[in-house]
């Protein structure tokens, strides 16, 4: 088998230095401290800058964690820990309610899937775990849009794709409805995404009421709305009895 790799030890073992400090490191701190030479300290230090992994302050010149390092770091334990803290809740929501339950959160400017229960029937489905979806087109993204977890002029600068007659891709007409998601406390796509299939989506919120995912029901049409095309209210009922379940167990206040 291959050894370790030198460079790699040596890339991680400076950020390393980074985390466990308190404050900004020079060059010659960082080199001194794992005994590098500056030279190569200072290559190593060059490449996580570029990647975004290590930032220099302009005006001193010393090095510190970057932006791009600490997203991943955050992003990871926060996914798993909604999604820990959501299997339960959602395959009990799929259970009573009948339908397929989807859990997503923010990921460059769409919504990723990060858990899916089948719908607890016999249909041919397929798992969608690790799937994007349009933020201003579905359910799970409105959510996400109208509570300020994910950024509506993100989403307009890339283009609101039309994937049905039925997408909203004006954005004065989502900023409209987005405010009366805000107000319902849960969004709906009707036939948006998809002719003949809906879904409803309510937010999931951790300390402090920040909402941090969102949880949803997914299915076609005629499951989902009665026959004026309006969500279900027994299933928006089950729906956020679970989101509230799930953001107590991630700290927030009960509401």
């Amino acid at each position: 088998m291959a050894g370790p790799v030198q460079s790699i030890e040596r890339a991680a073992a400076i950020l390393r230095l980074l985390a466990g400090g308190p404050r900004r490191l020079g060059l010659g701190e960082v080199a001194a401290s794992l005994g590098l030479a500056k030279g190569t300290a200072h290559g190593i230090l060059r490449t996580l800058q570029h990647v975004d992994f290590v930032e220099q302050d302009a005006g001193t010149g010393k090095y510190q964690l970057g932006a791009a390092l600490l997203h991943l770091g955050t992003s990871y334990l926060d996914v798993n820990e909604l999604r820990s803290r959501s299997i339960n809740w959602a395959d009990a929501l799929a259970a009573r309610s009948g339908e397929a339950v989807r859990l997503g959160t923010p990921f460059e400017g769409q919504v990723l899937v990060i858990h899916h229960v089948f719908r607890p029937d016999d249909t041919l489905q397929t798992l969608e775990v690790g799937s994007l979806l349009p933020l201003h087109a579905s359910s799970l993204g409105k959510v996400l849009l109208a509570f300020g977890t994910a950024s509506l002029e993100s989403a307009s600068e890339a283009g609101l794709e039309a994937y049905t007659r039925h997408t909203v891709v004006v954005p004065e007409k989502l900023t409209r409805s987005l405010a009366g998601i805000r107000e319902l406390g849960w969004a709906a796509e009707v036939q948006e995404m998809s002719m003949g299939e809906a879904a409803i989506a309510s937010p999931i919120r951790g300390h402090g009421g920040l909402v941090v995912g969102a949880i949803g029901l997914s299915g076609p049409i005629e499951r989902i709305c009665d026959s004026h095309g309006r969500p279900r209210p027994n299933l928006i009922t089950l729906l956020r009895e679970a989101a509230r379940a799930i953001s107590r167990d991630l700290g927030a206040a009960r509401s």
